[in-house]
């Protein structure tokens, strides 16, 4: 039974980062109205679920909607990311997410908001609390912004049996250990479940809190690389760390033999980092840390390489290839849940639908916020795919110079669009366009830099298809 209806331009399903980036460029670019329904009680997608002591990998300053300003501003003063600029928390996401709604889309009179509700099928939306129907209908497009919705620790099943009465948590559990070591006691052994950057958030926070480095053992059935976050830092007091290392990352793809090469080639210039210098990576999914946090995850030599969890039991744990003992008191941290589920890709724009998808890796909103743009102010459809061409995830390593290639590829293919040019130049979620435009002309420094990016990026277009056709060996997803 349908209880109301609503006729609305775009029908955006998802209230995350995505959805709201999109949305925004989208009432900035037209006076199209928009209706968002989002199955959480609140925007913000998955920060509403996230551990309370996540933040950015990147700095706020190109993170959130193109319209408004996430963060102060300022560098950090004391900590592991002392130095550089602050990288915001996950209660301030979600503050900064109900400003976007409430400050920003809302007021404009052109979008309706519909949280707590599932977005059955063909604009039939369903209240998750009354069970209500809504046919939106749409006169435009649905734009589906669930396509990168990560799987979080609080909300996903483990892949591996749990036996009765083991102490398995999220990540999301450890700042209460206090209110539920009152019934259990304090945990005094950890195994932190995981290689992702969950996995260091969490033995980060355990280290930091006090625990004993060789209380925790981190399972870690692969090695990752990581990017220094130093090069992400987008302000002009870090012009050579950022585009320098830029240009550095060029010259390594320029001169790599193979994707092997092309790593060690990274991390010897400072670009990539790897917590254990004995072990080699075997994945890269845009982790991002400061050498310091790499140092203080250098405190735990308990790591277990045996595959992937299979069981946990009462004194040990079943791994692919074997068993482990454990103490009785052990706290396990469950940190497998993937930040991108694996999906086969689609094109963004189908006929009445829009999926927007990873144009420039790894910026999701600033991908979002430019699918809006060319939605508006393009009409045909092949042409704004090819503005909008899709670039690969790394799940592999074999991956990395694939998505290089592409994110070079759109880069080309937009300069070459005087307004599109413009528009990317003067947003926010661009992150590094400004500080190559407003590096002083007579820097003769600065402007070396910028010459040896465009020399390198050349050499690095020549090579890449050389390295997209080598391989790294078999690699377990």
């Amino acid at each position: 039974m349908i209880n109301s209806t609503i006729e609305t331009d775009y029908l955006v399903i998802g209230s995350g980062l995505t959805g709201l980036a999109f949305a925004d460029t989208l009432i900035t670019e037209s006076d199209a109205r928009i209706t968002i329904v989002d199955r959480h009680g609140r925007p913000g997608g998955h920060w509403n679920d996230a551990y309370s002591f996540v933040t950015l990998h990147q700095p706020s300053s190109f993170y959130g909607v193109n319209s408004l300003e996430l963060g102060s501003g300022f560098r950090d003063k004391v900590g592991l990311n002392k130095g550089m600029h602050e990288l915001a928390p996950g209660p301030e996401l979600c503050g900064y997410f109900d400003r976007v709604m409430n400050q920003r889309l809302l007021p404009s009179g052109r979008v309706h908001y519909l949280p707590l509700c599932n977005h059955l099928s063909n604009g039939m939306v369903e209240s998750l609390l009354s069970g209500a129907r809504t046919q939106v209908t749409v006169r435009k497009k649905t734009v589906d912004a669930t396509f990168f919705s990560p799987s979080v620790p609080s909300t996903h099943r483990p892949a591996f049996q749990v036996a009765p009465n083991i102490r398995l948590v999220p990540p999301n559990a450890l700042p209460g250990l206090w209110h539920s070591a009152q019934e259990n006691g304090f945990p005094r052994h950890f195994v932190v479940i995981g290689a992702g950057k969950t996995a260091m958030d969490a033995c980060i926070w355990l280290l930091q809190c006090g625990a004993d480095p060789d209380a925790i053992r981190w399972i870690m059935p692969r090695d990752s690389w990581i990017t220094n976050r130093v090069v992400t830092q987008n302000a002009p007091e870090f012009f050579f760390e950022a585009i320098g290392g830029q240009a550095n990352q060029m010259e390594a793809c320029a001169k790599a033999s193979s994707v092997d090469d092309l790593f060690l080639r990274l991390e010897a210039c400072g670009f990539m980092l790897r917590i254990d210098p004995d072990h080699k990576p075997s994945m890269f999914h845009f982790a991002t840390l400061s050498v310091d946090e790499v140092q203080v995850l250098r405190r735990i030599r308990n790591i277990i390489r045996q595959g992937r969890v299979q069981s946990l039991q009462a004194d040990h744990i079943v791994m692919d290839e074997g068993r482990v003992a454990v103490a009785n008191d052990t706290l396990f941290i469950d940190c497998t849940a993937s930040a991108v589920v694996q999906r086969p890709p689609a094109a963004v724009f189908q006929s009445n639908t829009i999926v927007p998808g990873l144009l420039r890796a790894p910026l999701v909103a600033f991908s979002a916020a430019l699918t809006a743009y060319v939605e508006v102010h393009y009409d045909d459809e092949a042409h704004k795919n090819q503005l909008c061409s899709l670039v690969p995830f790394t799940y592999t390593l074999d991956d990395y110079p694939k998505m290089l290639m592409a994110n070079m590829t759109n880069q080309w293919r937009w300069g070459k669009d005087k307004a599109l040019r413009e528009w990317i130049g003067a947003s926010r979620l661009d992150g590094f366009s400004k500080l190559i435009a407003g590096a002083d002309k007579h820097d003769t420094g600065k402007q070396a830099v910028i010459a040896k990016l465009k020399e390198q990026s050349a050499a690095a277009m020549a090579n890449l298809p050389t390295l997209m056709a080598s391989r790294v060996g078999p690699q377990v997803l």
